[in-house]
């Protein structure tokens, strides 16, 4: 597996199998709030200034993606305070490749270039309903930090605060 920063003209085809990964999502949750974070992982915030879009590729073919934005950017439009720390966003690995070790390689590349860059933490936001990313995120040590959750769709789900120190 090859893990690497995107080429500007991957753009598209990383931001449709996005969506296609979270889409498994949509019936977990309410309409309200699938079209909310069907917004937030199809906006421009993978393109702002400073923000690494890494995939995961065998063969020349993209089976995950995860944007690493670096410390006090405006990671989630508005709806977090500014942290200070990186953070892991929009991390997506298609159904195909899911169980292969593409979500952890992808976090430890984010990780290793965030060490890299003198920093000591990363951070991500996730909610409940996405059972297999918590599963993981606990299993690599990240830890809650719930004064940067926040409530996207007002309808209950809360995207929770990870944290880890490295």
């Amino acid at each position: 597996m090859n893990i690497r920063d995107a080429l500007k003209e991957e753009l598209l085809e990383i931001r449709t199998k996005r969506l296609d990964a979270y889409s498994e999502h949509a019936q977990a949750i309410t309409e309200e709030h699938w079209q909310a974070l069907k917004q937030a992982i199809s906006s421009e915030a993978d393109v702002q200034e400073g923000v690494e879009l890494i995939v995961a590729e065998i063969d020349g073919n993209i089976l995950g993606s995860v944007a690493l934005f670096p410390p006090k950017s405006d990671a989630y439009e508005g709806l977090v305070d500014e942290i200070d720390y990186s953070e892991i966003r929009l991390l997506a690995v298609t159904s195909e490749a899911r169980g292969k070790g593409v979500a952890r390689a992808l976090i430890n590349e984010c990780i290793e270039r965030t060490k890299a860059k003198g920093f000591d933490a990363i951070g991500l936001h996730t909610a409940d309903f996405m059972k297999s990313a918590i599963n993981l995120y606990g299993k690599m040590g990240f830890e809650r930090l719930p004064q940067f959750d926040f409530e996207p769709a007002n309808d209950g789900v809360i995207v929770k605060a990870f944290r880890l120190g490295i």
